[in-house]
């Protein structure tokens, strides 16, 4: 394990320029692995993306024309984020303050081999994450009473995926693959509940121990904060480790046409867990209660893709993924347990409520010339979100995307992969304790460029 961490550290601080994460756009999910997929809205389950492919099909890994092939590759995500007041008309922009901020960078490398029918691949990526940042001066820092509490409001999560996986040619016409993941996921958090909204979580009996007699006789308590964070280029507040897997097939069903099939299970995840201060607001004051946090039983959630990809004629093809994630099982609270250095605990549970989402993804690819490949791409999402449990610290709103992008051979045995992204404009409300004590307005915009070289030999 201890080697695990080392890895998955060097290869970030390798691959990471600045600090941050890819803010996903599949809810914590990035909308497709690699920029061939990427470029294609997102498609990737009945087509050869790469070895980027292994992420969600690994069995499209005997689809390619390589023995061996080597892949890096960086994702580079700005976002547009602004939250309102709906009662002041205040507005802040998550905006770079600290180490939290981007733009983001996610990291990608990947190796695949072949033996025979046999092709073996190993890979880490940046799944996905969130992230936002919007200072210790606006509104969301303001605790009840109008009590200004001079502390942050932010979030990072980063989801490190490394996968091994093979797949198999069975006959001309099958393929089947599957993977095993190691899985690492860490989390900063600056959260400001006013009153009124801790209020509302002990008489929901969602704030439970010793703590919260202590809070509640606080004199003149406008608020609790609680931060775990570092502010660190790529240090989390807390953090675990866990595993996944994934299997996958591909048929070819006529000369031109090929249909995909894939399930990745729901993540095995610890709880994450590190250093926090439960920082009691006060007309008077702020108390801070430094002490251990444990968030529980945060997981990635299952997920189901069914693709197919026709060929027109020999330069063009088209493909159609239909995805549905299982986010309903793993995002119904947010778990929080604090555990006071000088003794008290405090055990919280944020309401989140997630709805399953159904995804449909379209893509279609160009060959200009044997140097230049065209592709373009679109993606539909139901929204996972509940309005009335949303966060402003976590605003994973966005569900449509339009893409394009290019593949350009150096030579016959290297090439370089781009694709932007560019996820419309979500507008989601919160007028609801507990998750937010004045009603807010969230926007939430973002481009996203991937670009991949490709080694192969």
């Amino acid at each position: 394990m201890l080697h695990m961490k080392i890895s998955a550290g060097l290869m970030l601080a390798t691959l990471s320029a600045a600090s941050g994460v890819a803010l996903a756009t599949d809810v914590f999910q990035l909308e497709g692995i690699g920029a061939v997929s990427r470029a294609m809205g997102g498609t990737a389950v009945a087509q050869d993306v790469g070895p980027g492919g292994m992420l969600t099909n690994p069995s499209t890994l005997s689809l390619g024309q390589n023995n061996r092939e080597v892949m890096v590759g960086l994702d580079i995500v700005t976002t547009n984020i602004r939250v309102r007041n709906q009662t002041t008309g205040e507005t802040v922009a998550s905006q770079t303050h600290d180490n939290n901020r981007g733009p983001y960078f996610a990291p990608e490398v990947a190796y695949t081999q072949r033996i025979g029918d046999l092709t073996f691949g190993i890979g880490a990526f940046a799944q996905g994450g969130l992230g936002t940042e919007y200072g210790k001066t606006s509104f969301l820092s303001r605790a009840n009473n109008g009590v200004n509490s001079g502390l942050e409001n932010s979030s990072r999560l980063l989801v490190l995926d490394i996968p091994m996986a093979a797949s198999y040619r069975v006959n001309d016409a099958l393929t089947i693959g599957g993977s095993v993941d190691a899985m690492w996921q860490g989390l900063n958090l600056d959260l400001l509940l006013g009153f009124d909204q801790v209020f509302d979580l002990i008489t929901s009996n969602r704030a439970t121990g010793a703590l919260v007699g202590a809070l509640a006789g606080i004199p003149n308590l406008r608020g609790a904060h609680f931060s775990l964070t570092k502010s660190q280029m790529l240090g989390s507040g807390v953090d675990a480790w866990g595993y996944s897997g994934r299997l996958g097939m591909n048929y070819q069903l006529t000369s031109d046409t090929r249909l995909g099939a894939s399930y990745t299970f729901k993540s095995e995840m610890g709880d994450m867990k590190g250093d926090a201060t439960l920082t009691a607001i006060t007309d008077g004051g702020n108390v801070a209660l430094p002490g251990k946090i444990k968030i529980q039983d945060f997981q990635m959630p299952a997920k189901l893709n069914l693709g197919v990809n026709h060929r027109f004629t020999p330069q063009w093809s088209v493909a159609m993924d239909v995805s549905q994630i299982f986010w309903k099982e793993v995002m119904k609270d947010i778990k929080v347990a604090f555990v006071a250095n000088g003794g008290g605990d405090l055990n919280i549970l944020l309401p989140q409520n997630y709805k399953d989402q159904t995804i449909l993804a379209l893509g279609t690819s160009y060959v200009l010339n044997p140097q230049w490949t065209l592709r373009a791409g679109a993606r539909f999402a139901t929204q996972a979100l509940r309005k009335e449990t949303l966060f402003a610290v976590i605003p994973a709103t966005p569900t449509k995307h339009l893409s394009f992008g290019f593949s350009y051979n150096l030579a016959p045995s290297s090439r370089i992969d781009f694709a932007y992204s560019h996820a419309l404009r979500e507008k989601m409300d919160n007028q609801r304790l507990p998750n937010t004590s004045d009603p807010i307005e969230v926007k939430h915009a973002q481009n996203n460029v991937t670009l991949n070289y490709t080694l192969s030999f």
